[in-house]
């Protein structure tokens, strides 16, 4: 993208975040900004989005604290949710006007590429290979993998004990490699972290293993459940979008950054993942220059 263009684009992004009202949100925080009317490029994405006034966002419906949604509730909650929405706030959409469609991990990739979804918040890490087939913006948080067992279990305690130990994680997702290789764990792959739980819950496995933030909500949630150990790697969230599209990517990136700035992050972490889990919100991460 020219020099020229990016200055447009950060002017449009100053004129669409300068007059704002307040919507009611499903993501735990008592408003959210929606921008009044906001200008951007012609022909750039975020245009089309302002002027339609909704967006599709693809989240996780079964990670409490982060993507949840309650069995016969229409709206889910958590930080994912509530990002979202400050996002889609800045193209003056209402947080009534997003479209959430649940986006299991192995589904990500596939539903930005066919343009089942305009974006994916879905506690979706950032790694290069996920950069070579769709855009990814930020991080917007960082967490880091880790384990939950039942309370009940003495025989694990960190990543040193999963030596052949039955551990389960989600299908299409990097943790099972890691406990493999790392840790000589024997992998158990299911169609979500719920199934998991329920898995561990029953005895089937011994442990399930995603990013920690994601397993603290469900360790709120369930007393009998228990995170154990250090985190073992570095997950950083992304913001999914259609690859080549610099314009979003600016536009993401300078939000992110405004929402960290104007305490937008700190507020939606409090009223959702810090809630859940009783977690005090860590430093803020700095977003990547680039989304490629």
């Amino acid at each position: 993208m020219r020099k020229s263009s990016l200055r447009l684009l950060g002017a449009g992004l100053v004129a669409a975040l300068a007059l704002t009202a307040c919507g009611s949100s499903g993501g735990g925080q008592t408003d959210v900004k929606v921008a009044e009317n906001p200008k951007f490029p012609a022909g750039s994405s975020m245009e089309k989005f302002a002027k339609a006034k909704k967006i599709k966002i693809g989240i996780k419906f079964d990670q409490p604290g982060i993507g949840y949604k309650k069995p016969g509730t229409d709206t889910p909650t958590g930080f994912d949710v509530a990002m979202a929405e400050i996002i889609a706030g800045g193209m003056g959409i209402e947080p009534k006007n997003i479209e959430w469609v649940e986006t299991v991990s192995k589904n990500r990739e596939p539903f930005l590429q066919k343009g089942t979804v305009d974006l994916v918040l879905a506690s979706y890490s950032i790694t290069p290979e996920r950069r070579q087939v769709v855009g990814q913006a930020g991080p917007y948080f960082v967490t880091g993998q880790g384990l939950l067992i039942r309370k009940d279990d003495k025989s694990i305690k960190s990543g040193a004990d999963l030596k052949g130990k039955k551990v389960c994680s989600v299908t299409g997702s990097t943790s099972l490699k890691q406990v493999e290789e790392k840790y000589g764990a024997n992998p158990a792959p299911f169609g979500s972290y719920s199934e998991c739980v329920t898995q561990l819950k029953n005895k089937s496995v011994d442990a399930v293993t995603t990013d920690e933030a994601i397993l603290q909500g469900y360790a709120a949630e369930d007393k009998d459940l228990v995170t154990v150990g250090k985190p073992f790697t570095e997950e950083r969230y992304g913001i999914g979008f259609k690859k080549g599209d610099t314009g979003m990517c600016k536009y993401l990136t300078d939000s992110i950054n405004k929402s960290v700035s104007d305490g937008d992050w700190k507020k939606a972490f409090d009223a959702t993942l810090g809630k859940a889990t009783d977690v005090k919100a860590p430093a803020a991460p700095k977003p990547d220059p680039s989304c490629q």
